[in-house]
């Protein structure tokens, strides 16, 4: 991005905060601005937004390749990005077009005016690749941010995985969070271009004790012991980066991994209501361990049937993923699910699970457990992983601040 757009960009932001001003006179402007600051999250502090945030119900998930060749051109993209995020995440338009020259294109796209924010977030993170020596980043690529190795039962895709960067923008109005997405791409033009993007609905994993445990696309309810905003302890021990690290630009951020789980949803519709139980260790209609009665209550891993058959079988889904087996580690669950119409090859639907999960050393969570589920997991006959991506997702910032400050300082 040319230091000229940049100018002109800011320039415009400029004289829009003015406008927006005087706007905000009217008795009706302030009522609709009361409303609406209900479903603001603030995207400034010590962490990104939208990682501890209560997972919102829409998800744009998008991955470029820089394609520019000097390292001023990488920061200024990520100057404009954190300009951009706050407007975006409090209902503005990207930058409003204040000369309303209509022999320009328009400086935001406009499907989003009028609209709420819809509790909008966009967090940031840096691929593997942004490391590999083109910006002088080698050096800063932490240890944490290794490759995932290929796992038993992999299919990934190499144009629908990976990335120099990645956005992902939550919502809870699909609108709101393509908008951000649209107008953060048309921002890094000349800079970087879109690799991948994933649409996805419905999250799959409550993330906020407010929050009702939601189903995903198998109609079981999924992320019952997962990680909670308000468990700032677990947070400080599982997510957040800390003094622990190599790199010290990442404290206060966190890793996130993203898979695309194909669901072979024909076959898993038409398997028996107890071996589907039996695969993912619960009950369907409660969500209660199989055993239990209730939803929360705990896994019997130790506990045998009348046949002296384990009550959780060994195979079984929540077994295999439970911290109890993982030497106590966690991740943070903030998937969604996804439908891409038909699979062409198959006649079947193209659907399933985004899964997207943060923490603090995806070598000593992420991958151990996913290694354990792919060798072991009953759930293997009706899924295959067909994406893969870890970024590293900086700390967050302040106003007047950047993404990425702490690396490129």
């Amino acid at each position: 991005m040319s230091d000229v757009s940049r100018r002109g960009f800011l320039a415009a932001m400029g004289a829009a905060g003015g406008a927006l001003a005087l706007a905000g006179c009217s008795d009706r402007s302030t009522s609709a601005a009361k409303a609406a600051s209900k479903q603001i999250v603030n995207p400034y502090g010590i962490h990104q937004a939208g990682i501890a945030t209560p997972a919102q119900d829409r998800l744009v998930f998008a991955a470029f390749d820089v394609t520019a060749t000097r390292r001023a051109d990488v920061v200024a993209l990520l100057k404009v990005w954190s300009e951009a995020i706050p407007r975006l995440a409090s209902g503005q338009q990207v930058a409003d077009d204040v000369e309303g020259n209509p022999q320009l294109p328009p400086q935001d796209t406009g499907e989003a005016v009028g609209l709420a924010p819809a509790n909008l977030t966009v967090t940031v993170g840096f691929g593997p690749s942004l490391f590999d020596g083109r910006f002088g980043l080698a050096g800063k690529r932490p240890a944490a941010l290794a490759d995932i190795p290929a796992m038993p039962g992999d299919n990934l895709q190499a144009d629908i995985s990976n990335g120099d960067l990645c956005i992902q923008a939550c919502a809870d109005d699909p609108q709101v969070a393509f908008h951000a997405v649209r107008n953060l791409r048309r921002l890094a033009q000349g800079t970087a271009v879109l690799r991948w993007t994933q649409l996805g609905f419905g999250k799959t994993s409550s993330t906020s004790t407010s929050q009702a445990t939601p189903r995903n696309l198998m109609g079981f309810k999924d992320g019952t012991n997962n990680i909670k905003a308000e468990d700032a302890g677990v947070f400080d021990d599982q997510v957040w980066v800390g003094a622990e690290t190599d790199q010290a630009w990442m404290r206060g951020g966190s890793y996130v991994v993203t898979r695309r789980i194909q669901m072979f949803l024909e076959s898993w519709d038409r398997d028996f209501l107890a071996d589907q139980e039996h695969v993912i260790g619960r009950a369907k209609d409660t969500g209660a361990p199989l055993g239990r009665t209730k939803e929360f209550d705990t896994v019997p891993l130790a506990d045998t049937g009348v046949d002296g058959k384990p009550l959780i079988p060994e195979d079984a889904h929540v077994r295999l993923a439970s911290p109890l087996n993982n030497d106590g580690h966690k991740i943070l669950r903030r998937g969604y699910s996804f439908t891409d119409g038909v699979d062409p090859r198959t006649g079947e639907l193209a659907a399933g699970l985004f899964f997207i999960a943060y923490q603090k050393d995806p070598r000593v969570q992420f991958i151990p457990i996913q290694r354990k589920l792919a060798e072991n997991d009953a759930l293997n006959e009706y899924i295959q992983h067909t994406s893969s991506g870890l970024f590293a997702c900086p700390p967050g910032f302040n106003r007047g601040g950047m993404l990425g400050e702490t690396l490129f300082a």
